[in-house]
């Protein structure tokens, strides 16, 4: 079954975590194409800049302050975003938390909550929307993850767990919609290394700020554009950043080889400012100081992402390819013709 999603003018949708980072991008990115957004966070602050914004340009948006480990806040969000507009069209679901830390220094308390706010969250999120995007005659579900959905480094074992479940619920919930026939694209995002916030509200036990651990890092729009086409086209899922792409074709090649890159550039993690004692984080906590769409690795970022780029654009990417094939089978016909013509002569 084909499923045809509207364009994103027609569209209702909601972002859930867009206070920051990701989020917030592509809050600010669906209400300049026309879409009515609704967005969610536990942020009030960040959350009425963000409605402030997209309104000084037009945009249509309100807001609901939510954990995204409280299915009744998640339930909340998709019951006023329907009564709103009437309608609901897409789910995104970018909400996320993270502790940098060995495992044996991950406290139970800190791992359950990694698992309740990036698993749990997202199964929240799609359990309350599903029954209102079945009532509009279909949509999408987006989820949000990450390349380490395929391989988890290491001092991040509460957040790789959690990325590898959504992995798994996104498969089995993707396979059921199908076999009801249920016009519902269910897609996965995965982002490479993204400079936003979340480096700094993580919490981390280290000595000096956390920092991605293996280069390129890219703008969080890569990651926003992936979501957008997604929102408009069935597809199952995008890495967003082409960087990461040897991920999974390492790991497919050689979980061992694996283990020996990892532990070579895995416990990179850390950059050379030192983290304040007691310096804010949010595990637990809101830091509204955070919320912007960048972080701080802003002069080492990638703003455009070739392979990122080709799997939004396949239609451009197909003529360009038409065109290139129709240049060189002219060029071999003319060298043909110009050698045929020169045996005649002689």
């Amino acid at each position: 079954m084909t499923i045809k999603l509207k364009s994103l003018e027609e569209q209702s949708v909601v972002v859930f975590g867009a206070s920051s980072g990701i989020g917030r991008q592509t809050a600010i990115d669906l209400a300049k194409r026309g879409a009515k957004v609704t967005v969610a966070s536990r942020s009030e602050s960040g959350l009425a800049s963000l409605v402030e914004e997209i309104e000084h340009f037009g945009g249509e948006a309100f807001y609901l302050t939510a954990d995204a480990a409280n299915f009744e806040d998640v339930k909340a969000v998709a019951d006023a975003a329907f009564e709103r507009y009437g309608r609901l069209d897409t789910w995104v679901h970018t909400a996320a938390t993270m502790i940098f830390a060995e495992f044996e220094k991950t406290t139970p308390e800190e791992f359950k909550r990694v698992i309740e706010v990036n698993l749990l969250g997202q199964v929240y999120g799609a359990m309350a929307a599903l029954p209102f995007i079945r009532k509009t005659g279909g949509g999408a579900l987006i989820h949000v993850t990450s390349v380490e959905s395929y391989r988890t480094v290491p001092l991040q074992s509460a957040y790789g767990s959690s990325k590898h479940g959504v992995t798994g619920f996104v498969e089995a919930l993707r396979v059921e919609l199908q076999a009801e026939g249920v016009p519902i694209s269910v897609t996965e995002i995965l982002p490479a290394a993204i400079n936003t916030p979340i480096w700094d509200k993580g919490r981390t036990k280290f000595e000096f700020k956390a920092r991605p651990p293996v280069p390129p890092i890219y703008h969080p729009k890569i990651v926003s554009d992936a979501i957008l086409y997604a929102a408009e086209h069935e597809v199952r899922d995008i890495i967003a950043g082409g960087g990461a792409l040897g991920v999974p074709v390492l790991q497919r090649l050689s979980p061992k080889l694996t283990d020996l890159a990892t532990r070579m550039v895995g416990f990179n993690q850390q950059d050379d400012e030192p983290r304040p004692p007691n310096a804010p984080d949010g595990l637990f906590d809101i830091v509204p100081e955070l919320d912007t769409i960048e972080g701080r690795f802003s002069d080492e970022q990638f703003s455009f992402d070739p392979y990122t780029w080709t799997k939004t654009h396949p239609r451009r990417v197909s003529i360009a390819a038409a065109a290139l094939g129709g240049i060189i089978g002219g060029l071999y016909a003319y060298v043909n013709i110009k050698n045929s013509r020169n045996q005649i002569i002689e």
